[in-house]
């Protein structure tokens, strides 16, 4: 569950998005082991919403002799990850760009395009979060050579504790008139419309979902960990605002300190994930 009262663009924090790095990154093993050959030697891959840059790095662990671009909307995100720019072991090649996943249009045919927990972030063009990123698989499978592969994980957990708190918190007397009422709605489609949709394409749709039972360390870890993504929008709505920032961040602590309860060996964390692997005929 989401709830997007305005139209704020998120300030990303790469860092703050590398907490919990291991439990982060496993969804992308998943997905990658799911991803059949493709069809070129020297395959062109497009990494949607490539974060700071360490998912495109297994990219090129997959296929080192692959030309890999990654594309993001944020500046912070892509500064670190141009770090990681330039040839690859197996002849490649990777590099970075600025693009919006909503109007992203490749340019010439893909062997892959792939994305990493990013198509919930889509918006529309008054900014609200919705299904958007399933109006572009057209384009994208078009674009794909034949044997071609779209391949993406999106976080399934919008009805789970922290999202639905999140919601009651932000449309609170205190919060609603700096963080507004808005709709609440799930930005991402389930496994079975997904596999509709993109058969409907013409493509074998692979698609499952499973739910991690993730074992966190440290204290409040799972406020660290929606700190890096599901809060990013209200900490850039109140960065104008360190007190109030802060109690709100107080207020969203306390609440999952009674929903997720540290035990002797950690807080555990369950995380449901929806995959597609999505394969175009040769």
């Amino acid at each position: 569950m989401d709830i997007s009262p305005t139209a704020v663009v998120p300030d990303w924090d790469p860092e703050q998005y590398r907490y919990h790095a291991g439990p982060r990154l496993r969804p992308l093993y998943d997905l990658l082991a799911r991803i059949p050959e493709l069809p070129s030697s020297r395959p062109r891959i497009a990494d949607l919403g490539c974060g700071p840059g360490g998912p495109s790095l297994l990219l090129a662990e997959r296929w080192p002799s692959a030309v890999i671009t990654g594309y993001d909307v944020s500046e912070a995100m892509l500064s670190e990850a141009r770090a990681y720019a330039g040839p690859t072991t197996g002849g490649g090649h990777l590099n970075f760009v600025h693009a919006d996943i909503a109007t992203w249009r490749p340019d010439e045919p893909h062997d892959l395009i792939v994305s990493n927990a990013a198509f919930q972030w889509v918006t529309d063009e008054g900014g609200k979060r919705t299904e958007g990123h399933t109006d572009r698989f057209p384009l994208w499978i078009e674009a794909l050579r034949p044997g071609g592969v779209l391949a993406f994980q999106v976080p399934g957990n919008f009805a789970a504790p922290g999202h639905i708190l999140l919601a009651e918190l932000r449309t609170s007397p205190r919060w609603r008139d700096r963080l507004g009422e808005g709709a609440v709605h799930t930005p991402v489609a389930e496994p079975v419309e997904y596999a509709r949709l993109l058969t409907d394409l013409g493509c074998e749709a692979d698609v499952w979902e499973t739910t991690y039972a993730h074992l966190l360390p440290g204290d409040d870890p799972v406020l660290e960990w929606t700190k890096g993504t599901t809060l990013r929008p209200v900490l850039s709505a109140l960065d104008d605002d360190p007190a109030a920032r802060d109690a709100f961040l107080a207020e969203y602590r306390a609440l999952l300190r009674e929903a997720y309860p540290k035990e002797p060996h950690g807080t555990w964390f369950p995380f449901r994930r929806i995959f597609v692997v999505a394969h175009k005929p040769r």
